[in-house]
C-alpha cells in the first residue's frame, strides 16, 4: 500500500496533515504526538511583519465547533526563519509554510525571504482569512486576484504552491480554477466559514471583531461538498479540511475526491487525532483492497 501523495513534483509521506493555526509551529506539540505519523505540518500563518493579533477574547465555543478571531498573530517572517525553522527542519514530516499578507507585494516579499531558508517543503497561500481587518478575504473571493497572485508567486519558487480556498463565495469552483490557471500545484478546501456568537445578556457579540472563522464538526458537510465540487472542476490535487475528528470524517473527504486531508480543530481536543486518522485510513484501504489514495476516488463518480 502506497499512501504517499504527489504534489508539484514532490511527495508527502502520507495524506494526513495538521492544519495551519491549530498546531503552532510544531514545537508546541512535540511532547504530545509522534511527528512520524504526520504527513505535513502546515505552519501557523507567517506575515511580513510581526502581528499582535486581535483583541481578546479570540475564541468562543459554539455547538459542534468554535469561532476564532486570532487576527493572524505571528512572529513575522524574519523571526520565523531564525527562531522557528531550526526546529521545524528537524521534524520527520514535510513542513508547509502558510503565508498571509495584506497586499500582493507582501505575499511576494514573505515568499522571497522564505526561499532563502532550507527545510521548507512548500507553501500554503492563505487568500481566505475572514478574521483580519484588511487583506485575505478580498483576495480569496476574486478569481482574477487569486490568479494574478498565484502566478506572481509561481515565478518566485519551484516549491509546491497550495492555495487555501474560502467557502465564503458564490461558487468555490471558479476560485479553484483561477488558482490552477495561476500555476498552483494544489488547493486546500476549505478554510473557515464566517460566524458570530452574541452574548444576549451583554447585548453584543462575544468577539471584539464581531465575526470570526467557524471551524469544527459543524462545517464538515460544507467542506466535503466543496471538495467534491472542486475536485471535479480542477486537475490538480485537492486537500480536504474542515471538521475532521476521526477516520470516517477523513474518508468522506478522500472518497469525495481529496488527495490529502488536514486535521484542524480536533487537535485542541485530542492531539493524537492525526495518528488515529492515518491508522483508520490504512485499515479501510486494506479492507477494501485499495493500494493508493487515488483508488479511493473511483467509488463515487
Amino acid at each position: 500500500m502506497d499512501l504517499s501523495v504527489a504534489i508539484g513534483g514532490k511527495k508527502l509521506p502520507n495524506p494526513v496533515g495538521v492544519a495551519s493555526g491549530t498546531f503552532g509551529y510544531g514545537g508546541e506539540y512535540e511532547q504530545l504526538v509522534d511527528f512520524a505519523a504526520i504527513g505535513a505540518l502546515y505552519t501557523k500563518a507567517v506575515t511580513l511583519m510581526p502581528r499582535p493579533g486581535n483583541d481578546i477574547p479570540r475564541i468562543v465555543e459554539t455547538p459542534s465547533g468554535l469561532i476564532n478571531s486570532i487576527g493572524l498573530a505571528n512572529v513575522g517572517v524574519d523571526r520565523f526563519i531564525s527562531e522557528k525553522m531550526p526546529h521545524c527542519r528537524e521534524l520527520p514530516c514535510a513542513v508547509v509554510v502558510n503565508i498571509a499578507g495584506s497586499s500582493a507585494d507582501e505575499y511576494a516579499r514573505v515568499l522571497e525571504k522564505l526561499e532563502t531558508c532550507p527545510g521548507i517543503w512548500g507553501y500554503e497561500i492563505n487568500v481566505s482569512c475572514p478574521n483580519v481587518k484588511h487583506g485575505g478575504m478580498a483576495f480569496g473571493t476574486d478569481p482574477a486576484q487569486v490568479e494574478r497572485l498565484t502566478a506572481d508567486l509561481r515565478k518566485r519558487t519551484k516549491n509546491p504552491i497550495i492555495v487555501k480556498l474560502t467557502p465564503n463565495v458564490t461558487d468555490i469552483r471558479t476560485i479553484a480554477k483561477a488558482a490552477q490557471e495561476g500555476g498552483a500545484d494544489a488547493v486546500s478546501c476549505i478554510n473557515t466559514l464566517v460566524g458570530m456568537v452574541i452574548d444576549v445578556g451583554a447585548k453584543k457579540p462575544v468577539l471584539p471583531m464581531g465575526t470570526g472563522g467557524l471551524s469544527g464538526p459543524a462545517i464538515r458537510p460544507v467542506g466535503v461538498a466543496a471538495t467534491y465540487a472542486v475536485s471535479r472542476a480542477v486537475s490538480i490535487p485537492v486537500i480536504g479540511l474542515g471538521g475532521i475528528s476521526g477516520p470516517l470524517d477523513a474518508l468522506q473527504y478522500l472518497l469525495a475526491g481529496a488527495s490529502a486531508v488536514q486535521i484542524g480543530t480536533a487537535n485542541f481536543v485530542d492531539p493524537t487525532t492525526t495518528a488515529r486518522v492515518l491508522a483508520g485510513i490504512r485499515e479501510f484501504c486494506e479492507r477494501e483492497n485499495v493500494s493508493c489514495i487515488k483508488d479511493l476516488h473511483r467509488f463515487i463518480p
